[in-house]
């Protein structure tokens, strides 16, 4: 990767972005991907969307979410101590010990998750965290020492993980999911620009907001773009490590290559398209099959308008939903390469339909 991607990746990754407050992030991805685009345009709620060929009537959407998990302030004791609700899937399991950002109008203020110590606990009585029982200690003795602080109910709390390299191979950190969907389809806006590759069709290069807590950005703007072809961007298990059942989750590893989903949502033209351009061009991937619903925006793009021929390509990920998140560099690049190889050969006006 080079310098100007991988320095751009690391501040993205480390700028908080919780569900609903999304903004900083935002302004961000699109101050990095501007030069190379020709417009842009910003929604209600904060999805951004960079466009390509912005007068072309066929329209291509390439997608990925900009929001991680996160958590609200939800109580304030009168020893000062803060118990907190979830903003989207936030694991109560990890959080003791950690250290957290709580967001104020006059800057984060840094706390703590504390748990009582292991010589106070029964082992028999001891059961996993819940939100019920975890809380913050900010460093003050009472209620109004924390409001002082600028904390109300309502702050949102975010991890303080930033993004480091493991064994020259792996990217560790909290919010790659799926902010580093967002690094790819960037960077695929990049190389089109720097190889002065010219599309038939219009490019919208979208990072949507809130799709933790329903795809709801991606639901939102869907609507408003109204592309003929969609393609998404999110993160997949890894099903190597203890605790999966690779008869229920697939037998997925980080480092083989990206995933291509089969499932009603996604377009099974479009998908063999995306076989297609993989073996051609020697991209390895591998394979998935969803169920009702793939879970992440290809549902909602799938399903909007009159229907929108879509697919899912996914990023296998170590560790959903904890501040290590692990993902291979190779299955970063070639999910970026995946993206270019198969804009530059797709025509303009292509139809998807089963029957013609």
């Amino acid at each position: 990767m080079r310098k100007e991607s991988f320095d751009f990746l690391n501040a993205y990754l480390n700028n908080a972005a919780p569900t609903g407050f999304e903004a900083p992030g935002q302004k961000l991805w699109l101050d990095y991907i501007k030069p190379y685009i020709d417009d842009y345009f910003v929604d209600t709620y904060g999805t951004v969307v960079g466009v390509i060929n912005p007068e072309a009537s066929y329209k291509v959407v390439i997608e990925a979410h900009a929001d991680e998990i996160s958590w609200f302030v939800n109580y304030i004791t009168a020893e000062g101590y803060i118990y907190v609700r979830r903003n989207g899937g936030s694991d109560a399991v990890i959080a003791p010990s950690k250290r957290v950002n709580i967001h104020t109008k006059n800057g984060p203020v840094k706390a703590v998750f504390g748990y009582p110590a292991i010589h106070v606990r029964k082992p028999e009585q001891d059961k996993a965290p819940t939100v019920e029982t975890i809380f913050l200690d900010c460093g003050a003795t009472n209620k109004q020492e924390v409001e002082d602080l600028g904390i109300h109910v309502g702050c949102v709390i975010t991890f303080d993980d930033e993004l480091w390299v493991m064994n020259e191979k792996y990217y560790v950190g909290r919010a790659l999911d799926n902010r580093i969907g967002g690094f790819m389809i960037a960077e695929v806006a990049r190389l089109l620009k720097e190889n002065r590759k010219k599309l038939p069709f219009g490019l919208y290069i979208v990072n949507a907001v809130q799709e933790e807590i329903g795809l709801r950005g991606a639901e939102m703007i869907a609507h408003r773009i109204k592309p003929d072809v969609a393609i998404i961007t999110d993160v997949t298990h890894d099903t190597q490590s203890q605790g999966y059942e690779k008869k229920a989750h697939g037998d997925l590893h980080c480092g083989k290559g990206p995933v291509l989903t089969y499932g009603p949502a996604v377009q099974n033209n479009l998908l063999n398209m995306l076989f297609e351009v993989a073996e051609k061009n020697e991209i390895p991937f591998q394979r998935a099959a969803a169920t009702r619903a793939t879970g992440t925006d290809t549902d909602a793009f799938a399903y909007s308008s009159e229907g929108v021929a879509s697919a899912l390509i996914s990023l296998p990920l170590k560790y959903m939903h904890t501040t290590v998140e692990t993902v291979h560099r190779d299955d970063v690049d070639n999910i970026i390469k995946l993206y270019y190889e198969f804009l530059l050969q797709l025509k303009a006006d292509h139809d998807f339909r089963y029957l013609k």
